[in-house]
């Protein structure tokens, strides 16, 4: 029954976070990164039709055979799929028909779920949960881009507000002396197979700084001249600013002398206390670089969060994403879910003001390719 409890949960908050959308906000896809609405609500449906009710429940009828083919992500051993550039074309299925293969779904997950379910197939049902607690974070951050990109800058929800300052204004630094640590996740509950096996690393002396960088901080970087001076980026970060004309972070807007950034109430000022969001790493690394500092990586990140406060920004670190000692993939589909990605990405730890509730954790692996920033991203500086 909690199993079923927390399914119902997830499954609500779902279709909670887009009710304030618009249909037409449902099936745009401005770029390949980003995902119409529509197009999650479907794909985490397909996830539990899938792998659950269709090869588990006799007489189960699929709701739709062209949908394998249509809400498959990055399955290859699961068969075809429309390409990820492609998702923004599907006006069909309609949001109604969605939601309706939505209700279907439920419906035979509600009655598989009232009886007792043996331990692989709970924790397959577990995973499904939180894959799509993943999609609800990129339900947020996708709806934000659509919106964000949208010439009217239109609101979200005018009552919900964003993060609008950095705990403790001090700048402080916590010491960590060199020594043996572990890192990973052990013990009982949920992870991600990129989060195991802990093992030992050595870390050397090092600082990292108590409080995440604020938008004012970075302004200050901006308007130094920092996106003009090749001095403090990466070669391919200086290539990328250079190619696509980076002058602030993503949704930041200089009109007539003010600054300005799009929040989920619409066009604002800019906050200058809050904690700065929606950098690359190629901006966190160079804003470091200009400070005199560093990112952290991510074992110094892990082994300081108990004493950080931390979960407003995925903070980006200079860790290359990478397995750990005795990674394994598990066998089939669900072994495509993250080590075939484990190439050409940073890390990032912490969480977000729109991840799921109870779904962050000092272990939890995130991990971007460094130019993107439409999530919550932000800087902690280390030295």
């Amino acid at each position: 029954m909690i199993l079923k409890q927390a399914y119902q949960e997830v499954r609500r908050r779902s279709e909670l976070i887009c009710a304030p959308l618009k249909t037409e906000d449902y099936v745009v896809q401005p770029v390949v990164d980003v995902s119409p609405p529509k197009w999650h609500l479907g794909h985490t449906t397909w996830f539990f039709e899938t792998f659950i009710l269709m090869p588990n429940v006799k007489e189960y009828t699929e709701f739709d055979s062209q949908y394998n083919f249509v809400f498959n992500s990055y399955y290859e051993s699961v068969g075809a799929r429309v390409i990820r550039t492609d998702r923004g074309n599907l006006s069909r299925p309609s949001v109604e028909e969605v939601m309706r293969y939505r209700q279907y779904v439920d419906e035979a997950m509600i009655a598989f779920l009232d009886e007792e379910q043996p331990p692989h197939l709970h924790s397959l049902i577990v995973l499904g949960l939180n894959h799509e607690e993943q999609h609800q974070e990129l339900l947020y951050t996708d709806i934000k881009y659509i919106l964000g990109h949208n010439p009217l800058f239109p609101a979200y929800d005018a009552s919900r507000k964003e993060i609008n300052t950095v705990n403790n204004q001090r700048d402080s630094w916590l010491n960590i002396r060199e020594g043996l640590y572990a890192i990973g996740f052990e013990g009982e509950g949920f992870c991600f197979d990129n989060e195991l096996n802990r093992h030992k690393v050595y870390l050397g002396d090092y600082a990292i700084r108590e409080q995440l960088v604020s938008n004012a901080e970075y302004l200050d970087f901006i308007l130094a001249g920092g996106y003009q001076d090749f001095r403090f980026w990466h070669a391919e970060g200086w290539d990328w600013v250079k190619t696509n004309h980076i002058t602030t972070p993503m949704y930041w807007y200089n009109i007539e002398g003010q600054w300005l950034h799009y929040s989920w109430q619409g066009l604002q000022p800019l906050m200058p206390d809050a904690p700065l969001a929606h950098v690359s790493y190629y901006e966190a690394a160079a804003f470091a670089a200009w400070k005199g500092y560093r990112l952290p990586t991510e074992a110094e990140w892990e082994i300081a969060a108990p004493q950080l406060n931390w979960g407003q920004r995925w903070e980006w670190t200079e860790s290359a994403y990478l397995p750990y000692p005795g990674f394994a993939k598990a066998p089939g589909a669900i072994g495509e879910y993250n080590g075939k990605f484990m190439i050409n990405q940073m890390v990032l730890r912490g969480a977000s003001e729109v991840t799921s509730p109870n779904h962050s954790r000092i272990t939890y692996r995130n991990f971007f390719h460094p130019y993107l920033r439409w999530q919550f991203t932000g800087i902690r500086l280390a030295r």
